[in-house]
């Protein structure tokens, strides 16, 4: 560990490392990207951080329930919501009333998922229909390899996991754009124009069966290759869940390996930087928390968004297997609760300096960022952070020597984004959204910097052991 200087703040995170802690920062990020690599839907994340938390001695809330269990300090539990968000908790010596320390982050990424009904032939091609996720520039999804991942439940109940593309020797797939000699019409729209929701046709197949009389011969074979393959069904389709998403593994990025490349570092950069604060946390005063949510990016809604009930639910059981339940005390501990609400911010781009306010804007390698506010033009959507909250917050990043910086989402009137800040917030707990920037933001492929990483984890530590 280098020498702490807790009076003077260092411009550069990489300048405060030696030779020892630099390792554990290249160390820190060989693990996440192997992360990212291997998960880019909600299910696998879900999934891999369960895997990860039962080796750390979390158990099942739902097997607490059922078999009438009893928590107490130290015990560490987490609840799975549909495979889709999970809430980790470890109980806290102190009582519930007296507030949590809450991690929040989402897991869900933009994306191009599969209608219902995607299956089709069209002149010679196997085509798929495809309803896009979340906010998009769909031009960058054009031309480049993509993977499928999901899973597909036959009318049985059983279900068949989906991963087609990450392999080196597995087929990707694509969705097509007009030759530079043919676009003269396309080139003279907008790009909004030019690229419609309805043209994201993803291209499967070419290869028809050998019955000429078979109508659809090329999706006929696509079909036989699913069924062979999958044991699936075109009539599956309507019970599938099926993400596409880039395909490949994540990369170190820059020429001296300072960043990591990968799709959707919005928001699992957050979400695997708290657990793996979380992983680190034995026999909490106040008992401590991190929430892994879905569907923040249309709006957090639906049973698996931080608009339903889980976190409240899921709560209330701890509590109940903690002795400690009434409805009173639930309102009380959300109240008097604090919420580091962990989403990435958009980091300075030298190519496109017009859009951020200098003085404002996040930076690569000053460490994890704060945002008081999000929203759009006139905070429109934000939380917007008490200051005495902001104050105890700056207190506990500057005496554990933590990388810290505030930001805006861009210039004031440029545009905006919002996060799960204030869904939390409604409950009168203090929230403030604490991320990482990034470039490329919404992008298949998002840049992020290991030492923010590093310094994520870092101030999110402290703040589960000191808020």
């Amino acid at each position: 560990m280098a020498d702490k200087k807790t009076e003077e703040k260092v411009e550069c995170a990489w300048e405060k490392y030696d030779d020892t802690e630099k390792r554990a920062v290249f160390d820190l990020a060989n693990r996440y990207r192997a992360f990212m690599s291997k998960c880019k839907t909600e299910r696998e994340c879900v999934a891999t951080f369960i895997e990860m938390a039962e080796e750390k001695g979390y158990k099942n809330l739902d097997d607490i329930i059922k078999n009438n269990g009893k928590l107490k300090a130290g015990d560490k539990v987490y609840a799975n919501n549909y495979d889709k968000s999970l809430a980790l908790f470890v109980v806290g010596e102190r009582s519930f009333e007296e507030g949590m320390r809450i991690l929040g982050a989402h897991i869900d990424s933009p994306r191009i998922d599969l209608k219902q009904n995607p299956l089709y032939e069209d002149t010679g091609f196997a085509m798929l229909k495809t309803h896009y996720y979340g906010g998009i520039k769909k031009y960058q999804w054009v031309t480049i390899p993509l993977a499928l991942h999901g899973v597909v439940v036959r009318k049985d109940g059983t279900k068949v996991n989906i991963e087609i593309g990450e392999k080196a020797d597995d087929p990707v797939f694509g969705i097509t754009d007009l030759l530079i000699h043919l676009s003269k019409d396309q080139m003279g729209k907008s790009l909004k124009e030019a690229f419609t929701g309805e043209d994201l046709n993803i291209t499967i197949g070419n290869i028809p069966v050998n019955d000429k009389e078979e109508k659809d011969r090329i999706k006929k074979n696509v079909l036989n290759i699913l069924k062979s393959k999958y044991d699936i069904t075109e009539e599956d389709f309507v019970s599938a869940e099926i993400e596409a998403v880039p395909a490949g593994p994540a990369r170190d990025y820059g020429l001296d390996s300072s960043m990591v490349m990968a799709y959707g570092h919005d928001d699992r950069i957050c979400a695997y930087t708290s657990f793996e604060a979380m992983m680190k946390i034995e026999n909490p005063d106040k008992t401590c928390v991190t929430l892994l949510v879905d569907k923040e990016e249309i709006g957090s809604v639906g049973a698996t968004g931080m608009h339903s009930k889980f976190f409240e639910n899921a709560l209330a059981e701890v509590m109940n297997a903690a002795g400690d339940y009434s409805e009173l005390k639930l309102r009380r501990t959300l109240t008097n609760s604090m919420m580091l609400s962990s989403d990435v911010s958009a980091a300075f781009d030298p190519n496109y300096p017009s859009v951020t306010e200098k003085q404002n804007s996040a930076y690569f390698g000053k460490g994890v960022v704060f945002n008081k506010y999000t929203g759009s033009g006139g905070k429109g959507g934000s939380n917007d952070a008490n200051p005495e909250y902001i104050a105890r917050i700056r207190a506990i990043m500057d005496k554990n020597n933590v990388s810290w910086q505030t930001a805006e989402l861009g210039k004031v009137d440029q545009g905006g984004g919002g996060t799960i800040a204030y869904i939390l917030g409604n409950y009168g707990m203090n929230v403030i959204d604490c991320g990482i920037a990034l470039h490329n933001m919404h992008a298949p492929w998002e840049i992020a910097s290991k030492a923010d990483i590093y310094e994520a984890v870092r101030g999110y530590h402290v703040f589960l052991l000191e808020a």
